[in-house]
């Protein structure tokens, strides 16, 4: 019998006791995904890997097994050393679960928007303003290049591209820039008006936009396979993400493989969600999230998600001087990429000033755009800073 006490998780947590804190973290989360409706798919998931990974006794997650950013093949070949969610994290550490995540998103995405109005490209661009601004001050606090690199991408409010960064750049941060990216992914309604609405007056809130023109079937079908080319030879460590999200786009608009399309974005897209959250969410270890970085991290996720919805807004000011027929400026903070929340923020800022404007579909282009523009930022950074 005592044997077996000394086996429980209830005498083994004096090894580790900050293995508690964690795990109360792990309920709020949970709390927060639940009750609150935080980014729920993703947050749930995560909080609850958090939550397994942190049980004292249970061997799931091995953090040695990743150590320096190499996988241990030995230890994982042997059964009686590896646990599920070790075996769950290679997915993660392989860049395979966020490749399929946008094809999903790609499957379930109409680049409509973005092929009437082309000019929204350069708004999802300047929408990424936060990703470098990040970059920057985080270099400043001290973190190293992979690390600056791995937290400025928060600010694309694309979770997939963050976990998919961080698992190459710097792994030790999964868990709190996971936590981080998702949190503030869901606080997107929270965070975003206060900044447009200073950053606008209300004229120009109430600017009202002329329909979009329709898009032909051809265009939509040649847009994926001419972004994937472009792309791929402007910045080749993005093809990854791009390559997947454009082929799940393709397989949208061509209509010959709806099989295909549905798969992608039903049951695909929620079998590799649960196994994303789970394995990112071991990482989140007493080690790794009980530690000074991880407020920095959280502080430097909002500046990244602020910035980033400053710098569409204040773009599309810029591009007003010199335009006849003007464009709302609302429109420009949907660029940070979060879709489709952002884009509907837009739109609820703009018909409090006025009912009858419908910025929906035109806020679809910057939103839209902001995923082609995180994934080009990713591979960027992987470009300079993978070894």
């Amino acid at each position: 019998m005592l044997e077996f006490f000394e086996s429980t998780g209830f005498f083994l947590i004096k090894e580790n006791p900050l293995q508690l804190v964690m795990i109360a973290i792990s309920c709020v989360l949970l709390y927060l995904a639940i009750v609150k409706k935080f980014e729920p798919l993703l947050l749930l998931p995560i909080a609850f890997g958090m939550l397994l990974t942190n049980l004292p006794g249970a061997d799931l997650y091995h953090e040695e097994f990743f150590a320096g950013g190499v996988i241990n093949w030995a230890e994982l070949g042997n059964p009686k050393h590896a646990g599920l969610l070790d075996y769950l994290y290679i997915g993660v550490k392989c860049g395979i679960y966020p490749c399929l995540i946008f094809m999903g998103v790609g499957a379930m995405t109409d680049f409509g928007p973005l092929i009437a109005n082309p000019i929204s490209l350069i708004f999802g661009a300047a929408a990424q303003l936060g990703i470098y601004i990040a970059f920057i001050i985080a270099a400043l606090i001290g973190f190293n290049m992979a690390e600056c690199a791995s937290i400025g991408i928060i600010g694309g409010a694309d979770g997939p591209t963050a976990i998919l960064v961080t698992s190459k750049l710097a792994p030790q941060l999964l868990g709190p820039i996971a936590v981080a990216a998702y949190s503030y992914m869901a606080l997107v309604p929270v965070i975003q008006p206060p900044i447009m609405k200073a950053l606008t007056t209300s004229n120009e809130r109430k600017i009202k936009m002329s329909q979009l023109r329709t898009v032909t079937k051809t265009e939509k079908i040649l847009f994926p396979i001419v972004v994937t080319i472009f792309v791929s030879l402007l910045v080749p460590s993005a093809t990854p993400l791009v390559g997947a999200l454009m082929l799940g786009n393709l397989c949208r608009e061509s209509g010959v493989v709806d099989r295909m399309q549905k798969t992608m974005q039903n049951e695909l897209m929620n079998i590799v969600t649960i196994f994303l959250g789970l394995s990112v969410g071991a990482t989140a270890t007493a080690n790794s999230f009980l530690n000074p970085k991880t407020l920095y991290i959280m502080f430097l996720g909002v500046v990244a998600f602020g910035f980033g919805s400053a710098g569409g807004v204040l773009l599309v000011k810029l591009v007003n001087l010199f335009r006849k027929q003007k464009i709302n400026p609302l429109i420009g903070s949907a660029g940070v990429s979060a879709v489709p929340m952002a884009a509907r923020v837009s739109q609820v800022v703009g018909q409090k000033e006025d009912p009858s404007n419908f910025l929906l579909m035109h806020a679809m282009g910057p939103n839209v755009a902001g995923v082609i523009g995180s994934a080009i930022a990713a591979g960027v950074f992987l470009s300079m800073f993978a070894h």
